[in-house]
């Protein structure tokens, strides 16, 4: 069973080593003394050119709500003469979660047998936040037309979007990922 006190929380956090006083404050406060029914801790390190650059989100479930935390540095600049990070939250109704995806990758598909965890999982979580637009010209069939038939596209709720794989993070990290996504889903359909 996991450990989804509060003090399991901050224990994830600390592990993560980003930053953990900061992140668990602003996560603590966005999580008000709620009770904590599942959580995620993600830190990803990425290269930039010349610079790395790390990240953190933290997903918390609590009775009511979904919380989501993030923190990222900032490298100093023309801007400024000192890298900084910034640390924000955004607690979110569960009634307003619209969908929560969970796409599996599994490799060698022909040996699978049921139970066997996936290599990677990406979860995506959708409240209405933010939507993309993808748009292009609309075409029609005749290959000499040269009318303009406006444009077609496709709108997408993509508020969140986590990727955790089993070689970089390790299968207590997608096993994490899963067991969150699914109390996640149980905590919508209340």
């Amino acid at each position: 069973m996991t450990d989804t006190s509060l003090a399991g929380l901050r224990a994830a956090i600390d592990h993560a080593g980003y930053h953990p006083q900061l992140v668990a404050d602003a996560v603590d406060a966005a999580v008000a003394g709620e009770a904590i029914e599942a959580f995620v801790v993600h830190q990803e390190t990425t290269f930039d050119s010349e610079e790395v650059r790390r990240h953190i989100t933290v997903l918390v479930l609590t009775a009511g709500r979904l919380v989501l935390g993030h923190a990222d540095d900032h490298p100093a600049d023309a801007a400024g003469p000192t890298s900084f990070v910034t640390a924000s939250t955004e607690a979110v109704p569960l009634s307003s979660v619209r969908s929560v995806v969970v796409n599996r990758v599994i490799s060698d598909p022909m040996h699978y047998r049921e139970g066997t965890p996936p290599q990677e999982v990406t979860v995506t979580i959708g409240w209405g936040a933010v939507s993309r637009l993808d748009l292009e010209p609309a075409v029609c069939g005749d290959p000499d037309c040269e009318a303009d038939h406006g444009y077609t596209g496709t709108s997408s709720a993509d508020d969140l979007a986590l990727r955790v794989s089993e070689a970089a993070e390790g299968a207590d990290a997608v096993a994490r990922m899963l067991g969150f996504a699914a109390a996640l889903s149980r905590a919508t359909g209340r």
